[in-house]
């Protein structure tokens, strides 16, 4: 069983007792979440498609950390020019337990 699932805007493929790294949420680590924005959902072979979200299913989870990703490094350079300029940056991530998916 799995679901395709919107959370904070970006899609996810779930299943159950998976880790997913999502972009930034509200809430404590410990703290359960309820996403109800399910695309698709997958059961024994059965597929359900949204048009475009499924009525009544919902994916919970728990919030376990609030984490920062690797750091990403941003070159600009214009040649001949004297002008090059480097940036770094880390995302903030939320690490989400999918505890059930519930059709």
């Amino acid at each position: 069983m799995y679901a395709i699932v919107n959370i904070a805007g970006k899609q996810f493929k779930v299943t159950k007792d998976q880790y997913v790294y999502a972009p930034k949420l509200q809430g404590e680590a410990g703290a359960s979440v309820e996403f109800d924005q399910v695309l698709l959902a997958e059961d024994n072979g059965t597929v359900s498609i949204g048009a475009p979200l499924l009525s009544g299913a919902k994916v919970s989870g728990k919030i376990l950390d609030h984490v920062r990703g690797n750091k990403v490094i941003v070159f600009k350079k214009k040649r001949r020019k004297g002008y090059k300029k480097k940036n770094g940056h880390r995302q903030d991530f939320t690490k989400v337990l999918i505890e059930n998916i519930a059709l």
